[in-house]
């Protein structure tokens, strides 16, 4: 018997009798990380990584909980179950799980850059390995994250000579703490959305320590936001909140702006390929580097990485998974949602990268 079944529900190890980021409601839930499309309402029981904690409370309030670090081994009817830095975001969590001497590994959500907050990915040696493929083609190939900051430090520098504020479209939870160390590093005017500030606030409360950043008040005269740099997400671009900051340029860091077209698509003066997610070429290191004989293959091209995968003698398959349902390119952000983070991709239908 698999130790992983797909099931209705969600990933389910029948042996522990518990699901891995289940998308209905279960009895016990093990959560790879906080982004919305993994970690979903009305679980009996949540265990999940110490620093998730705090951002599943803030998005699912009072639950039953049991956190857990990093490599701290639990025991769930006989299952032995850790969990790995996953490198996505803060807290995000690869699952171990192994039972008799099998051994399956559920990815979540990773990337192997080390993008110095989220923790660095660890492959994992295992027998089965359940691996996104958000960006699983070719076409997908980073530029290292310091070139990236580069570019947009630079950006930054060309808006303050122009006497224009940098709005910075970003996911509130995972690409805006990402980012605040570049920013940081060329104004100390960095003004947050109020989802985004939310995101921010939890994580400092919890003991990460971020720069100093101030929340946008809808109240605030505009001259405060002269040649400032505004962290915003997905849809805030398209939204009549946008216009406090006139005038402004709009800058998407989002690793589809790897496509030219989805610059001029998004009515964007700047995209910046920066992602949460492996690119091709890390995707097929880090499945390799687990030796596992047998990969399984969910949200995103998972098609063609697994038809490649296949041709490189690595038995490989597609599974359909409900998630990739939650963080990039919103529905236009209005005022009624300015202090919320429901933002969704229209493109992909997938989560921001």
């Amino acid at each position: 018997m698999p130790l992983i079944e797909f099931t209705d529900r969600g990933l389910y190890c029948p042996q522990g009798a518990f699901y891995i980021d289940p998308w209905r409601p279960v009895d016990k839930a093990v959560i790879t990380h906080a982004h919305s499309d993994h970690a979903r309402p009305g679980n009996g029981s949540y265990l999940c990584h110490t620093l998730t904690l705090p951002l599943l409370k803030l998005r699912l309030g009072d639950n039953v909980y049991q956190p857990v670090e990093w490599n701290e081994p639990v025991l769930i009817n006989g299952v032995r179950v850790s969990l790995h830095p996953a490198g996505h975001i803060i807290g995000s969590s690869q699952i171990r799980i192994e039972y008799q001497g099998e051994v399956w590994v559920v990815s979540g959500d990773y990337k192997t850059e080390n993008d110095g907050i989220s923790g660095a990915f660890e492959p994992i040696p295992c027998h089965a390995f359940i691996t996104e493929s958000t960006f699983g083609l070719p076409i997908y190939n980073w530029k290292p994250q310091n070139r990236i900051f580069d570019d947009i430090q630079n950006w930054i520098r060309k808006n303050q000579a122009e006497g224009k504020t940098s709005v910075l479209i970003a996911y509130s939870l995972g690409k805006a703490q990402r980012i605040l160390p570049a920013l940081a590093a060329v104004t100390d005017n960095i003004f947050l959305h109020g989802a985004v500030w939310n995101v921010h606030q939890t994580l400092v409360e919890a003991g990460i320590d971020l720069p100093a950043v101030q929340k946008v008040h809808l109240d605030a005269p505009k001259e405060t936001f002269k040649n400032s740099v505004v962290i915003a997400p997905s849809g805030a671009e398209q939204s009549p909140w946008i216009r406090r900051f006139q005038p402004f340029e709009v800058g998407i860091c989002s690793g589809w702006m790897q496509v030219r077209g989805n610059v001029r698509r998004r009515n964007a003066d700047a995209g910046y390929a920066l992602s949460d997610h492996a690119d091709w070429k890390a995707l097929l290191s880090a499945i390799k580097a687990t030796g596992a004989e047998k990969v399984f293959v969910t949200h995103g091209f998972q098609a063609a990485l697994s038809r490649y995968l296949n041709e490189l003698g690595i038995q490989a398959a597609e599974v359909k998974t409900e998630y990739g349902e939650d963080e990039e390119g919103a529905p236009a952000i209005t005022e009624d949602t300015a202090g919320t983070d429901q933002v969704s991709d229209p493109e992909k239908g997938g989560e921001e990268q």
